[in-house]
Formats: structure tokens, sequence, C-alpha cells
């Protein structure tokens, strides 16, 4: 008997899906599904990973939950193969009594993810994933110290906090921080997951310039560079918010790297408000950007706002990403020649501090300064010094 974790979407998925793999029953064999609703080329993709399994392992029993589960649950419980599905109140729960609050952890090579919090209490007009995770939850310090430490004493070098909005982690997201790198001394490595640009506070910029165990990439959630498209996703930050907030993480730290989602196509975007988010990948220093072409979801006020043709949709997402893709082989490419710290994940491969991926022949687990011989425009390679 075997269990089989299939993830998409966050983080914080992929962190789940570890949790309820470890109290799976021995009794069959499962594949536990965890869905992402984020677009419905994620709900798509969720689709056809179900059908995959259910075509190759036709024998295997599928556990199907997630954000897309907990909105279109009849749907998927009438696939084929789908054994089970559950909403996400309930998914830690899914083979037995475990603490829903609890943090989870992913090993995942060298890295483990560390849940911190859950839900959201923010209504973005695009969004969907409110009405799937409910309000924001913050999970107390004393469980996410134990959770760290059980990831380390696992072999984890490096911890990653996640959750739907860290950045709404009650009593700050940088006093948590703070508190976890003093209680816990074998953590040498953290790194956060998307950050509410809006919600920084002042202890993590204070963290950001003087703590060298906050790993230096920051990955935002920006969605737009336009005023008036960012109003309309009623997002809480404006166009000069944003290039503020880098501002301060360059300053703070001037070799940090910068990352962001970024949203093309949303309804009555025009030709100049395409411009203004292009031109944010330059004004950001943006070099690891996740482009998402606009995905009307169902039940939100966005989906009701004049749509733009799909096709065009689909040219701006492309356009967007082929402006990121050159920003990031530059960035890349000015890495060549220079030392950098970098950790080996496995298999050959890595990141450096600033998230940049790296091709070394080092070892799995070992973390050092390397010398950076060369990129091929979407990865670096590295000689340990």
């Amino acid at each position: 008997m075997s269990v089989e974790t299939i993830s998409l979407g966050c983080r914080l998925n992929f962190a789940e899906a570890e949790t309820i793999a470890r109290s799976a029953p021995a009794t069959a064999d499962w594949v536990i599904v965890n869905s992402c609703a984020v677009t419905n080329e994620a709900v798509r993709q969720t689709r056809q990973a179900i059908r995959r399994v259910h075509r190759e392992r036709p024998g295997a029993s599928i556990l199907v939950t997630g954000c897309a589960a907990e909105l279109q649950s009849e749907s998927f419980q009438a696939m084929a193969g789908v054994r089970r599905v559950v909403g996400n109140t309930d998914k830690l729960n899914a083979f037995g009594a475990i603490d829903v609050m609890a943090p989870r952890g992913l090993l995942a090579q060298v890295k483990s993810f560390v849940a911190v919090q859950t839900g959201c209490d923010h209504r973005c007009t695009f969004c969907s994933i409110w009405q799937a995770r409910g309000p924001s939850r913050s999970l107390p310090f004393q469980a996410i110290r134990d959770a760290v430490a059980v990831e380390i004493d696992r072999g984890a070098k490096e911890i990653v906090l996640t959750g739907v909005d860290i950045t709404d982690y009650a009593g700050g997201l940088g006093n948590l921080c703070q508190r976890l790198l003093a209680a816990e001394p074998r953590l040498t490595r953290l790194r956060l997951s998307s950050l509410d640009s809006v919600e920084i506070d002042e202890a993590l910029l204070d963290l950001v310039a003087g703590e060298p165990r906050l790993m230096p990439h920051f990955h935002l959630s920006l969605q737009a560079g336009d005023d008036m498209i960012l109003k309309r996703m009623k997002r809480r930050h404006n166009r000069a918010d944003s290039i503020r907030t880098v501002e301060r993480i360059k300053t703070a730290r001037p070799d940090a790297s910068i990352g962001a989602d970024l949203i093309a196509g949303f309804p009555t975007e025009t030709e100049d408000m395409v411009l203004n988010t292009l031109r944010l990948l330059e004004d950001c220093d943006i070099v690891a950007a996740h482009i998402f072409p606009f995905s009307p979801r169902l039940d939100t006020p966005a989906a009701r706002m004049p749509q733009l043709a799909r096709e065009v949709v689909k040219a701006r997402a492309a356009r967007l990403r082929e402006a990121a893709a050159e920003r990031r082989s530059r960035w890349l490419a000015s890495l060549v020649g220079t030392m950098q710290p970098i950790l080996v994940e496995g298999d050959g491969v890595g990141h450096t501090d600033n998230f940049a991926p790296v091709a070394t022949a080092g070892r799995r687990g070992q973390a050092g300064m390397a010398r950076i011989a060369g990129s091929d425009g979407e990865r670096l390679s590295a000689v340990f010094a």
C-alpha cells in the first residue's frame, strides 16, 4: 500500500498534503489531490491530474481536497476514480483527528514549508480563495516553533513560512519572525512566501536590514501597475506604494531580489494600463514574476465586469511574460563572476540566498559560498569555493 500526493497552486497546499498523507491508513493505495481554484486553468489542471491518476492507476483510491474541491465538490465527486471529496475545513482530518490549526511541514529535499496562517479577510474582486479558505486565522507561536523544530530534526536546512496571507499574521509577521529566530538558534535559513506589500510591518523591515538568517528574496502580491486597475481589483495599495515598498526593501538590503504576482488582461484594461504594468517590472526591479492571465472566477465581482476577449488576455500575458523573462535573464547574467551563498537542495540543483536557481555539483544539503561560473538565461551554474 502507498500514499501519493499531487498538489496544485500555493505552497500551503503542498504543506497540507504532506500532513494528510502522514495520517492515511495503510489499507489502500491512496492518491491525495490537493486542488487549487485561483484560476480556471488551475481547476482544469486539477481535473486533468485526477483523470491521469485514474488512467494510470485504476486501482488507486483518489481523495480530492483543497480550494477547488471546496467550491465545486459535487462535480469532483462525480469524476471516475474519486473515492472521497473533502473540503478545506476538514482536510487535515480526512483520515483521522488532527488539530486543524496545527502547522504543516513539508520536507522538499532540504527545504521545508511550515504554515503559520490560513484564510483571508480581504475581498479582491478577482479572487474566490476567501470563499474556499474562510476568514484569516493565525496559528499560535508555540505550535509554529514546535513545527519548525520537528522539520529541523527531520533534516530541513531551510524553513519557508507559508499561508494564504502571512503578512496578516496576528501580532505582525515581523514579530513572529523575530521570536522564531530568537527561540530556535538552529534555524539558520528562514524564507518567506508571498507577501501583501501593504501589510509589511516595521519589525519585518528591521529584520530585512539586520538579520542574515532571513533570506533576501521577497515575493510581493502586486497584481498590477495601474492605479485604476488596482482600484477595480479592490487592492489596498497603489502603484506608488509598490515602488515605495521595494525602495525600502532595497535600502535595507541592497542584495535583495524582488518577485511579484501580476495579472494580465483584467476587465476594462486598456493599452495605457498594460504599459503601466509593464513599466512596473523595471520600477520595482522585478526579477521573478508570476504572470497570470485573468480568469473570471464564479461569483466574483470581476466576473461581472466587461471582459476582454480571451485572445487579448492571452496576448497580454505573453507580452508581460516576455518582458519579465528578459529582465530575469539580465539579472542572472549580472551574477556571473560573483561569489554567492547557495543551498544545494538535491540532484545537483539549488538556489542562491536571493533565490536564483543554480546548477552545481555540490552535495545535497550543502550550503556555502560558490563562484557563479555562467548562466543559460534561466539558471546559473556554480562551483563551491
